[in-house]
């Protein structure tokens, strides 16, 4: 494997990351619990997929098959995406989807503030802009999460609830192979290693806050790294892609 091979798959993981749950947030425009949350989520949403915009362009300069990101985010089949399961779980209730929206931003951010200072001076540059945004979305995250947790009884069970469901899913966050080893001994990103710890430190302090407890059991879903998706998927690139697949040719 290139340099540029492994450099196309991982801006293409990162791209799809957020492609998927920019995707997965816009479904809530119109919906959100409060007007000023509304708003909130939405403008979240935008900024994910402004990154994955930026990401998969970058990530079609580098594809042997010289697709662009119009064609990458909207004429892949569903094994073909390699974003985390994480993303593409179902808004929920609102608690679903401020936790999912908090392991996400707790690892992102940590990644970004990493991949800064990459030797990819294209990466760098994105990561740096892309950075900014996702500062406040964990700012955002994480106060609903304590807010959530340490609020009244049921808004504590509920998102307690969240939480049992969905950190089975964080372990896919640190999944490396081939790919990153090659980036990591090139200096281009940074190992799973480096970030775990900042990512459980910020995961820990926020849930302690928030009188949340971490699920006793050691289950770890994945697959998403390697194209095998959950029952969500299907439905969610049925939506994403209609327009495209119906109308050839159209431009984001």
């Amino acid at each position: 494997m290139t340099t540029k091979e492994a450099l196309y798959n991982y801006t293409l993981r990162m791209g799809d990351d957020s492609l998927i749950l920019g995707q997965r947030l816009s479904e809530l425009c119109g919906h959100g619990p409060i007007l000023e949350e509304d708003i909130a989520l939405t403008n979240i949403s935008l900024d994910l997929i402004g990154q994955a915009t930026l990401l998969l362009d970058y990530a079609g300069e580098l594809d042997k098959d010289s697709r662009n990101k119009d064609q990458l985010a909207f004429l892949r089949i569903e094994k073909q995406y390699v974003n985390i399961l994480l993303v593409e779980q179902p808004n929920g209730h609102f608690g679903d989807t401020i936790l999912r929206q908090f392991l996400f931003d707790a690892y992102r951010t940590a990644l970004l503030e990493r991949l800064s200072t990459s030797k990819d001076k294209r990466l760098a540059g994105i990561a740096e802009k892309s950075l900014k945004e996702t500062k406040y979305h964990l700012k955002h995250s994480s106060e609903w999460v304590i807010r959530l947790g340490d609020g009244t009884e049921e808004s504590h069970l509920r998102i307690q609830n969240s939480l049992d469901k969905l950190f089975r899913y964080a372990h896919e966050l640190f999944y490396e192979n081939e790919v990153d080893n090659l980036l990591i001994k090139e200096g281009i990103v940074p190992s799973a290693q480096g970030i775990y710890p900042v990512w459980e430190k910020t995961v820990n302090d926020v849930l302690e806050a928030a009188t949340l407890s971490l699920p006793k059991n050691n289950w770890k879903f994945q697959g998403g790294r390697e194209g095998r998706h959950s029952e969500h998927m299907g439905y969610l690139l049925a939506d994403m892609q209609y327009m495209q697949r119906t109308y050839p040719n159209m431009e984001w």
